[in-house]
């Protein structure tokens, strides 16, 4: 039996949640049944590149500068899909959505959209943009229900739209070594016994890192055997590094910068703290729910439907983002309750986020498409 070629288009491929997913669902995915391409467009960023094709996938970049530049790439793309017959394109995230559907305009190649954030939470041109083009292909994606219902909410589809709930794959994301035994945290300086909080994320204005910052000066002054980790980067870099500066946080919480394995990292934190605007489904979130890492999080967008307060983690409203730094101490003070919400991440993970699931779903959605 001939494989379904499916070709996957995202803008980039750094280290953001979207692009993290392509290495991990690959080396899930039945390569048997399925061939998978991938094409994005900023070659500076590609962090992911080697991961997808060490799993087994096909990657070319056509650079483009900007995204209009990006959307002139649609001739190349089709010319790429007729010469590798690819039968089916998944975009992800709104300019690679917007030029897949002008490829699916003047092909008919069957075109799935992944929508990873709140339509509200875009640029008016962008969202507008979205709103006009999105019945232009065959399927719409949500990564959770908040997505999903954005869609429903500000787009009115009239082609279908089905949530299907980002995943991690727990096979691969599992803590090896103890705490103490982290070779960041001896890399870093960090006491063995220290109390260790961290986040993984792109330096974007809705992860409220300046607030971060701020949440971890408060909880240090109280303990200084609390430590932090940050492990990203991204354009607010230097606003970030200027609040870093200003609270005198050197010495306690360190920048790792943009990292393509993330696992060691993981394994140096005790806790895992968002403190994020909005989100769509963070799969930073659901990697560190796997990893055993307490959660501590405010509640925007699709991390309400993953941590169910003081089961999952530790969850407060969005506004209510300064109340973390007293569960932080909390829980360095409860070290049997830290334990129980580091093995409970691990169980809701395992239980209701593992890659499976999404793998299942997506690749029946591949079949289907493809024969319609």
């Amino acid at each position: 039996m001939a494989k379904i070629k499916v070709l996957h288009i995202i803008k980039s491929l750094g280290r953001g949640g979207a692009e993290m997913l392509l290495p991990e669902t690959l080396k899930k995915h039945n390569q048997e049944a399925f061939e998978f391409h991938y094409i994005y467009f900023l070659p500076w960023k590609d962090q992911m590149v080697h991961a997808i094709e060490e799993a087994g996938g096909k990657v070319t970049c056509f650079g483009a500068k900007n995204n209009l530049l990006l959307l002139w790439q649609y001739k190349k793309i089709i010319r790429y899909c007729r010469e590798n017959e690819i039968q089916l394109i998944h975009a992800h995230l709104p300019w690679a959505g917007f030029v897949s559907r002008l490829v699916h305009s003047l092909t008919k190649i069957p075109v799935l959209y992944t929508e990873h954030n709140m339509q509200e939470r875009y640029h008016f041109l962008t969202k507008t943009i979205n709103k006009l083009t999105f019945n232009r292909q065959s399927l719409g994606i949500g990564v959770s229900d908040d997505v999903s219902h954005s869609i429903q909410k500000n787009i009115h589809p009239t082609i279908p739209v089905q949530t299907v709930l980002n995943g991690v794959n727990t096979d691969s994301f599992q803590r090896k070594g103890t705490f103490a035994d982290s070779s960041i945290r001896k890399q870093f300086g960090i006491p063995a016994d220290a109390f260790v909080v961290g986040t993984v994320a792109v330096f974007r204005f809705q992860k409220r890192l300046d607030l971060w910052l701020e949440i971890m000066k408060k909880a240090i002054e109280q303990d200084a055997n609390i430590y932090g980790i940050i492990v990203g980067a991204g354009p607010l870099q230097s606003e970030i590094e200027q609040k870093y500066a200003a609270l005198g946080l050197e010495g306690k919480v360190f920048f790792a910068g943009l990292q393509t394995e993330v696992k060691p990292y993981y394994e140096a934190m005790d806790t895992f703290m968002m403190c994020s605007s909005f989100e769509g489904l963070p799969i930073a979130l659901l990697e560190a729910m796997s990893m055993e890492c307490a959660i501590v999080t405010t509640d925007a967008g699709g991390i309400k439907e993953v941590i169910r307060n003081e089961q999952d983690g530790v969850v407060v409203g969005v506004e209510e983002w300064a109340q973390l730094s007293t569960h932080l101490i909390a829980l360095k003070n409860q070290p049997s309750r830290l334990a129980t919400l580091q093995k409970a991440a691990r169980l809701r993970a395992n239980a209701s986020f593992s890659m499976d699931a999404m793998i299942k779903t997506l690749e029946q959605l591949y079949q289907h498409y493809h024969q319609s």
